[in-house]
């Protein structure tokens, strides 16, 4: 029971920190936004690091690292995804592709997926068609420049980069704690700082957006937390059914904070992706 409930506050944890994410990108750059809140999370970890356990091979570290490199875009695109366009419908698309690539890369090394695993890579690809409907007015402009709805290309490059990142933390070791990812998160600051300081981008946050951008690393780091505490107390399985369901917090706060309307294709297409998350989770 304290397994499943722990996987709960990690789903819905995660959507929030996506929602207030996104939404602190909305008024600062993505790269502000998330140079300084995973600098919050970083402290979060910190706090939290020395209870789960300090104990990690090299090999541990250099997955963290490899992790890293993969989060620190996959968060840049999908708060860019999340600022610019539909947070009911990038969330979503992000959380489908992060879950079938891991089932790619499984087939790739000569494993044969269940066929509800199947069913729900079908069910993602046609979620990405739905999801992307637009009005009649945006889907002439979208034909005419022959480029997808805003938020939407972001929203698929997250996905499939979160995906790797899973697959690279799949290979650490369970007594490694939280140690990989320390390293991911000290790697994916540099990478986003360097960033930064290579194309001279500014990392100033409003100081009206500090609380959001804060709490969006402080939910992040959280999440993380809850579902490695979820892991080591219950089946992964089960676990990971529940975690992967985190676009619904995201949408809830959409639609009831910021009043998001979805059209009636682009709410098929999200019942679509959470029934896509669900086998591909239940999966075995």
């Amino acid at each position: 029971m304290a397994a499943v409930s722990l996987a709960l506050v990690c789903a819905l944890v995660y959507g929030a920190a996506d929602f207030f994410g996104g939404l602190a990108t909305r008024r600062d750059s993505a790269v502000a936004v998330v140079v300084w809140a995973q600098a919050v999370g970083l402290v979060v970890l910190l706090v939290a690091l020395p209870f789960l356990g300090v104990s990690a091979h090299a090999s541990d570290l250099w997955w963290g690292v490899a992790c890293g490199l993969a989060g620190g875009g996959a968060i840049m695109l999908l708060y860019r995804g999340l600022a610019i366009g539909t947070m009911g419908v990038v969330s979503p698309i992000t959380a489908v592709l992060a879950a079938a690539v891991p089932v790619a890369f499984a087939i790739a090394r000569g494993e044969r997926p269940a066929p509800l695993a199947v069913a729900g890579i079908v069910c993602a690809l046609v979620a990405v068609i739905f999801v992307s409907a637009s009005d009649t007015g945006e889907a002439r402009r979208a034909a005419h420049s022959r480029a997808l709805p805003p938020g939407v290309a972001e929203a698929l490059g997250a996905g499939i980069a979160f995906g790797f990142l899973f697959i690279g933390l799949a290979q650490t070791r369970s007594d490694a704690g939280l140690v990989p990812v320390l390293m991911m998160r000290v790697t994916s600051m540099t990478l986003v700082s360097l960033g930064a300081l290579l194309t001279r981008r500014s990392l100033r946050v409003g100081a009206a957006n500090l609380r959001t951008v804060a709490l969006a690393g402080a939910l992040d780091m959280g999440a993380n937390v809850a579902y490695v505490l979820a892991s080591h107390l219950g089946a992964l399985s089960i676990v990971a059914v529940i975690s992967s369901l985190y676009p619904a917090g995201t949408v809830a706060l959409a639609v009831f904070i910021l009043h998001e309307r979805l059209l009636r294709a682009q709410w098929v297409g999200v019942l679509l992706a959470f029934a896509g998350v669900l086998c591909i989770s239940l999966a075995r």
